[in-house]
């Protein structure tokens, strides 16, 4: 059988435009016209009132914020349990000492109560990262609101979640500065790549300066502080540069993969998908699902059972305060008992939800999961 995948590239064919143009200019170094152009780009999507800076990978973009914003060695950092260590990983980087702040239900991102109980707890932490899991956005606004009561500054990851909204308002636009990624299995991609985003243009030209080498305006090679190799390739921009032109269609058929998902599991009362805000609008990265914890049915029946039909599905991220490298860090939780994010770790799966799913793709996916159900 052939396989499906949870969440491959699209390409589309204007894509090879932009490259043959890079070739063709001999320009496939970083920098250049299709760099200009992707960030023009994302920031004409974005509203016009953000400023972007093209790097090679959403976490070095991460990186760059840390750095620019002055994290020290020692410097308390929160950020959210439930997500990709790539959110909380660069705090490290400068030294800096992540605190995990737990999920609420709603959305599974960062808890607003728990984030303001770790500032009772760390009133000296000097910044908050937000992530919005699986393309679905966090209470975002009240985060900001705390992060200002507490004169911190906010770093919104929204590697998962280009073209879905918070209030109206596109995810990757609040707090000091927003995180895009384009790496292969995203709603958009560059094979590999990420973006800086800030409302501040100066932050992001200071972005632009650290991840060229920090190289100043001199004819000789004149260094003052230290710098990054991080500029994304002018290769790789054209591939976004041509991905940019189908992002809506792309989040419109992650939608309908969803609905579908939604439609098929609606008598069986032990599944339940990943909910999201009512003033929020996902870009429905990807659908997951968790399953009653009376079920006799576990989400790794389910992931082996896809696994012999040649499907491809995946566990919900693990916590990072559950994670070996990170056990001696702390975790904010107002739950007692077991936390909110290893409630949705345990119960929890990502579903295939690869744009290029025929019917029968789908049929295969939900008759598989139907199944063990006694469907």
């Amino acid at each position: 059988m052939e396989k499906i995948w949870l969440s491959s590239p699209t390409m589309h064919g204007e894509e090879m435009e932009f490259i043959k143009e890079a070739f063709d200019s001999n320009w496939v170094a970083p920098l250049g016209a299709n760099v200009d152009g992707f960030e023009r780009d994302v920031e004409a999507f974005m509203g016009g009132n953000i400023y972007a800076a093209a790097l090679s990978a959403g976490t070095a973009a991460i990186h760059l914020a840390f750095r620019i914003i002055g994290i020290k060695p020692g410097d308390i950092v929160f950020g959210p349990s439930l997500t990709f260590a790539a959110t909380v990983n660069p705090i490290t980087y400068e030294g800096g000492i992540p605190v995990f702040i737990d999920s609420e239900r709603e959305s599974w991102n960062m808890d607003p109560a728990a984030l303001e109980e770790a500032f009772k707890k760390y009133p000296d932490a000097k910044a908050v990262i937000v992530a919005n899991l699986y393309g679905t956005p966090a209470k975002l606004k009240e985060i900001e609101d705390i992060c200002d009561r507490h004169k911190v500054p906010l770093i919104e990851d929204a590697a998962e979640s280009l073209g879905a909204t918070y209030r109206g308002t596109p995810t990757g636009s609040f707090g000091e500065f927003g995180i895009l990624s384009f790496n292969g299995n995203k709603i958009i991609t560059t094979s590999g790549g990420g973006m800086l985003l800030s409302k501040d243009e100066k932050l992001v030209q200071k972005a632009r300066f650290l991840s060229t080498q920090a190289r100043e305006k001199a004819r000789h090679y004149e260094h003052k502080e230290i710098g990054f190799n991080y500029r994304m390739s002018n290769i790789v921009a054209g591939i976004g540069r041509g991905q940019m032109k189908h992002l809506s269609e792309h989040v419109a058929k992650k939608k309908a993969i969803r609905e579908e998902y939604s439609k098929a599991f609606s008598d069986i009362a032990e599944i339940k998908l990943n909910p999201f805000l009512p003033d929020s609008e996902p870009n429905y990265w990807l659908t997951c699902i968790t399953i009653d914890s009376s079920s006799p049915v576990k989400p790794l029946d389910i992931l082996e059972a896809l696994e012999k039909e040649n499907i491809e599905s995946r566990p919900i991220w693990k916590p990072m305060h559950m994670q070996p490298v990170f056990k001696e860090n702390a975790f904010v939780q107002v739950e007692e008992g077991t936390s909110v994010s290893q409630n949705i770790y345990d119960r929890g799966l990502c579903l295939p939800s690869d744009i290029k799913n025929s019917p029968e793709d789908m049929d295969r996916i939900v008759t598989t999961i139907r199944k063990l159900f006694g469907r």
